[in-house]
């Protein structure tokens, strides 16, 4: 199971977006698909339709470890199970900052979780506070998408050094694999020139033990499309809602992308069948211990404050 991150500190950019329709199109490749909301705000469970008033059970549960990953988990539709949010996840950082390992409380719940599913995405929200540390804690692989916009600079370089520091004390095995450009209109020249920005900086600042060190800056853009600003009132996905708009053929091209990715660029052993994640995770953890780790890389601000 490939377990994945969506995030960006900065707000609308199309984190929720991608993790349902990136998701709806994987489901209908066949894939079994769960989608991890972790945003207070609720808007992935509202997305799919899920009025979160009548919820018995969510995120916040897990979190709080009052249930199970496996006791939360709602079928959807089809190849897709959905953990959902609830307004009450605003209070998890408060009630859980006295709690020893609050950090590592959803790797331990997905560690514990029995099923199988070929790829679990988290909406985590647009800030880097306990619920987004309990995301990067747990996964191995981290998707920022961005707006072809001057402070999505900004917000980049900001996003890239918490990342660094995660995967310096918490989780070595954590790497950013990929980054998506959403919302982008090839007809303007500032989208390009943004464009070429991000994919000079990635090309310059990408030390040995850089958790960015293989990212893929993927070559599908998601390009502006009201049909894809229309699905969420209707709670559906892209491919139930307008399966043969532009939205639709950009996500399930960048599912084939996503599905090609190799080994290699995920830089990570994929656990052998029916091992347990933690355990997998445990393995690789020991193994890296002992070899001798690579100075890490400076800074990810410099060549993006180069564009201010």
């Amino acid at each position: 199971m490939r377990i994945i991150a969506v995030t960006n500190q900065k707000g609308g950019v199309g984190k929720t977006t991608t993790v349902v329709n990136l998701g709806g199109a994987l489901a209908e490749k066949g894939r079994k698909v769960i989608l991890m909301d972790l945003d207070p705000q609720a808007h992935l469970t509202s997305y799919m339709g899920v009025d979160i008033t009548s919820l018995k059970h969510t995120s916040y549960d897990v979190l709080r470890r009052s249930a199970t990953l496996q006791q939360v988990l709602m079928p959807i539709r089809g190849k897709i199970q959905l953990l959902p949010a609830g307004l009450e996840l605003a209070a998890a950082e408060q009630e859980l900052v006295s709690v020893v390992g609050r950090e590592t409380i959803l790797r331990d719940a997905i560690g514990a979780y029995e099923q199988q599913a070929d790829y679990l995405f988290m909406d985590c929200p647009p800030s880097m506070g306990l619920l987004t540390l309990n995301a990067l804690s747990a996964v191995r692989e981290v998707f920022i998408p961005v707006q072809p916009h001057f402070l999505s600079l900004q917000g980049l370089s900001h996003l890239l050094e918490s990342i660094l520091l995660v995967h310096k004390r918490i989780n070595r095995d954590l790497r950013v694999t990929g980054l998506l450009f959403c919302m982008y209109d090839g007809r303007t020249s500032l989208a390009g020139e943004i464009a070429r920005d991000i994919e000079t900086f990635f090309t310059h600042d990408s030390g040995d033990d850089c958790p960015w060190r293989d990212i893929r800056i993927f070559d599908t853009r998601i390009r502006g499309n009201i049909k894809l600003a229309e699905s969420p009132s209707y709670g559906q996905t892209i491919y139930e809602y307008a399966p043969y708009c532009h939205g639709a053929e950009d996500y399930m091209a960048l599912a084939e992308e996503v599905e090609a990715m190799t080994a290699q660029d995920i830089t990570c052993a994929v656990p052998e069948e029916n091992e347990p994640w933690a355990q997998a995770l445990e393995k690789e953890q020991a193994a890296a211990d002992t070899q001798e780790r690579p100075p890490t890389s400076e800074k990810p601000d410099a060549a993006l404050e180069e564009k201010k």
